[in-house]
């Protein structure tokens, strides 16, 4: 199978464009699913703390018998690490789970505003990165008003923005903000919760005018915008057809019919009030 194209980072280093999630995986299915998928020819994987599976997603790593070097790995931490020291911390936590000597992309989960202390997490996730101990830094769940808050507080933009993203919540505002600041977007739940979105009929008409599953005509609206999207299955068929995206291509009129769906689906997480 072919692997997903790269996309470049601000870092210099290059992220694959479509991998896998892990949540809500356990750890014995996180190490069966990652061993499987890295198998497949997935080279991004990412999990989170508060995934609870940074030791199976570790496990699976190892059990692929693929480079370290050839892998993408991505983490998240939770609001408890929110400052300079807690993100040091973080980090050591992260990978000594995971059994890895350094991640490729460190995340802030959450912005968690009435904590108020991102921007001290920002400036350890920095520091993290001069020295090594990560190749990118990112955020992930953060507003253009929490992005514009750390550039102006170091002059730093990250280099990835990981949100809630698909046809229903097409977030138009932060991709505008991430374009203008080469800031690349992550796609987080790409297919949506649920079974709702695969079954609406702009996404079943594309899916059939190409041949494809609705899952895979989402994904190809995901990767054709330049976006990286992060679909979880612990379904082998499924990681194989969700790997299976650039073979084809949406029209600009099929675009613009799942791009019609925005804010018709579940509400998205609000990052002022949600968190972890």
């Amino acid at each position: 199978m072919t692997a997903a194209p790269l996309v470049p980072l601000s870092s210099g280093y290059h992220i694959p464009q479509l991998g896998l999630g892990t949540w809500p995986l356990d750890n014995e299915q996180a190490a069966d699913v990652v061993g499987t998928a890295l198998e497949l020819g997935y080279r991004l994987i990412d999990t989170a703390e508060n995934y609870g599976n940074e030791e199976g997603v570790g496990e699976g790593l190892r059990r692929s018998g693929v480079p370290r070097n050839e892998i993408f790995v991505t983490t998240k931490f939770n609001r408890a690490w929110h400052s300079v020291a807690g993100v040091h911390e973080a980090w050591e936590k992260s990978v000594r789970r995971l059994g890895v000597g350094y991640l490729d992309l460190f995340l802030i989960h959450w912005p968690n505003p009435d904590q108020g202390t991102y921007i001290e997490a920002w400036e350890g996730l920095l520091e993290l990165r001069d020295e090594g101990k990560i190749r990118s830094a990112g955020v992930s769940n953060f507003t253009p008003e929490h992005l514009g808050a750390i550039i102006e507080a170091t002059g730093v933009g990250p280099d990835v923005n990981q949100i809630q993203l698909s046809p229903y919540w097409v977030q138009d505002q932060t991709r505008a903000f991430h374009g203008a600041h080469a800031i690349v977007t992550e796609s987080w739940s790409p297919i949506g919760k649920g079974r709702d979105l695969l079954a609406e009929p702009a996404v079943v008409a594309a899916a059939e005018a190409h041949g494809v599953t609705p899952a895979q005509a989402v994904l190809r609206w995901h990767t054709q915008q330049g976006l990286v999207a992060i679909p979880k299955s612990a379904s082998r068929e499924r990681l194989v057809q969700n790997l299976d995206v650039f073979g084809f291509s949406l029209t600009a009129d099929e675009i613009a019919a799942l791009n019609a769906l925005d804010g018709t689906g579940p509400k998205a997480a609000d990052p002022d009030t949600f968190g972890h």
